[in-house]
């Protein structure tokens, strides 16, 4: 049951089924982990959004390019897309780990994908590995905005503002959820002579802020 509701959610069946299995085993859980996993999905990961980046912006320099692919593979992004896939509810952990909420620590999760990733290298190669990341990253690449290149999210939108001469953004706290070592933060970024009130959630107020700002700054530049 679980291997099914993750490759449904993936778009990628597995050849065997253990491998899976294993992506989403904690070491809390017991050997055989998804640690050595972690490590090669990180690498093919980094890879492929390298090339997408390089194929998608190409008169961009080197120094911009490391910089939004490291935004793309960061903690933040990857944990919004194990909630996005469901990947909490699927993990393997051992009963103390569980019992202290590790099924929504933002690290085991950014973890679990990385391992998913490389268990799927592992199972079908570099192609269909590919497909999937590129998948799953569709959302991140489509709405990607090379402006925001060394510059924070919440930086390029009050600079934006400005140069328009509105008001700044104002940031609100929504919800804090999780203990205190796996926290999940929720704020709203409203900009209200635009109309605009957008959320971000993260594994810090800081990092939630800065999603939010990156939703308002996509949608004010449209107007």
């Amino acid at each position: 049951m679980i291997i099914k509701a993750v490759e449904s959610a993936i778009g990628y069946a597995f050849d065997i089924d253990d491998r899976l299995l294993q992506a989403l085993t904690h070491r809390s859980y017991g050997v055989p982990n998804n640690e050595r996993l972690e490590f090669l999905g990180d690498s093919i990961l980094n890879c492929v959004i390298a090339e997408a980046l390089f194929e998608r912006f190409k008169d961009i320099r080197e120094g911009d390019l490391s910089r939004l692919r490291a935004n793309l593979v960061r903690q933040d992004t990857l944990y919004g897309i194990a909630q996005t896939l469901g990947i909490g509810a699927r993990l393997r952990l051992g009963e103390g780990e569980m019992k202290s909420g590790g099924n929504r620590r933002p690290s085991i999760l950014a973890d679990a994908v990385e391992a998913i990733i490389g268990a799927i290298f592992l199972d079908g190669g570099f192609v269909a590995a590919r497909e999937v990341i590129l998948r799953l990253y569709a959302p991140y690449l489509d709405t990607l905005d090379p402006r925001l290149s060394g510059k924070d999210a919440k930086t390029a939108l009050q600079e934006h503002l400005q140069g328009r001469r509105l008001q700044l953004p104002q940031y609100q706290l929504h919800a804090v959820r999780g203990e205190a070592h796996a926290q999940e933060f929720e704020v709203e970024c409203m900009i209200a002579e635009l109309g605009i009130a957008t959320v971000g959630c993260g594994s810090s107020r800081r990092a939630a802020e800065q999603e939010a700002a990156q939703r308002a700054f996509e949608l004010a530049s449209k107007k």
